[in-house]
């Protein structure tokens, strides 16, 4: 087959296209690998400030896919921040259709909207290899997140989908988690930041009921959803009855102290529930309170809590800080953002020690 950078230069002649720099560099790092028997990412992001950048196009993912087709040993593809439009991500389309190695595509933060969106998801009705794909920042909207819901019916491969911040609307989000209810290969979904209109949570009660359903999915991003109190009561419902859920990511939402005590309440009763996002939310001293009151319990398997600007004060973060010296299984809590004051970081000290 020749090395990776010979065939890049080959096909650019072919195609007559100009060879971009950057991929060049990086293939040629490809080929100069002692281990080149071992599976190969190829990175190729365009914000990577430690070399000289020449962001992708459109007519770059042509070649790239061609170079790829037949390919057995890349089994990563990173592409994001570059200027991949809808053209482009039908060539991605079309790799996925024939490439039976890629485990893995990260198109985060380009330009692929509706069409692209749909080129893609309907290519892996097909596809029976990719595991993750992550979509973020790329404004597919709702009939772009629609065509992704349909994919799930069809496709038992992708284990991780990344929808955040893609413009989803409630129906799209709504239809996600419908899927979910008897999708059984997806282990990671994130549809944080969509466009919602309604304050009646109707995506937060869905993602409720299918948290009964679905015993199969590990991590669930929600943030950014506008979520209230009532929201995270519906959820923690449903958590009761869920035994596989280990990530949750409430993060950017309108919850306070009653929906942390209902949070609190999993945590008492659930032992699945492993990390926990509230970041930017407001529980105040009270809401920390009641969690730290699940924390300390002997049994509680929560191993990373996330609480940054949560107007948190010194009553709930030295009681936050006592259960996780009382709890040897926390080992990672985030607190910056709230009011450290002198007790706090005494008391943080004390149990460092």
């Amino acid at each position: 087959m020749g090395s990776l950078e010979g065939l890049y230069v080959c096909l650019c002649a072919d195609l007559n296209l100009s060879a971009n720099a950057y991929i060049l560099q990086a293939l040629q790092q490809t080929d100069n690998r002692s281990d080149i028997s071992r599976d190969i990412s190829l990175k190729l992001a365009g914000n990577d400030h430690l070399k000289q950048v020449f962001t992708l196009t459109d007519n770059d993912l042509l070649v790239l896919s061609k170079l790829l087709r037949n390919n057995s040993t890349v089994k990563a593809l990173d592409v994001r921040y570059n200027r991949i439009s809808d053209k482009g991500a039908v060539h991605i389309a079309d790799l996925l259709q024939d490439n039976v190695a890629l485990h893995s595509i990260d198109l985060m933060c380009n330009n692929i909207g509706v069409e692209g969106a749909e080129r893609i998801a309907k290519s892996l009705h097909q596809n029976a290899t990719l595991k993750r794909l992550r979509m973020t920042g790329n404004k597919i909207e709702n009939k772009g997140g629609m065509h992704f819901a349909s994919m799930l019916q069809i496709n038992n491969t992708l284990a991780e989908l990344d929808l955040s911040d893609c413009d989803l609307g409630t129906q799209s989000v709504i239809a996600f988690s419908i899927v979910l209810n008897n999708n059984r290969s997806i282990r990671s979904v994130n549809v944080s930041r969509p466009i919602l209109f309604s304050l009646q949570e109707e995506p937060t009660v869905h993602m409720a009921r299918m948290l009964v359903v679905n015993q199969t999915l590990r991590e669930l991003h929600m943030g950014k959803h506008g979520m209230t109190d009532s929201g995270v009561e519906r959820l923690c419902e449903a958590l009761m009855q869920n035994h596989t859920l280990h990530y949750l990511d409430l993060r950017c939402n309108r919850i306070t102290r009653d929906g942390a005590k209902c949070l609190a309440e999993v945590l008492k009763q659930n032992g699945t529930l492993e990390i926990l996002d509230l970041a930017s939310n407001r529980i105040e001293d009270e809401g920390a309170v009641y969690l730290s009151e699940a924390i300390a319990q002997p049994h509680s398997k929560l191993r990373a809590l996330a609480i940054p600007s949560n107007s948190i004060a010194t009553v709930g973060l030295v009681s936050l800080t006592k259960a996780m010296n009382v709890n040897p299984c926390l080992t990672h809590i985030y607190i910056w953002g709230n009011r450290l004051e002198e007790p706090v970081c005494m008391t943080s000290a004390e149990g460092a020690h």
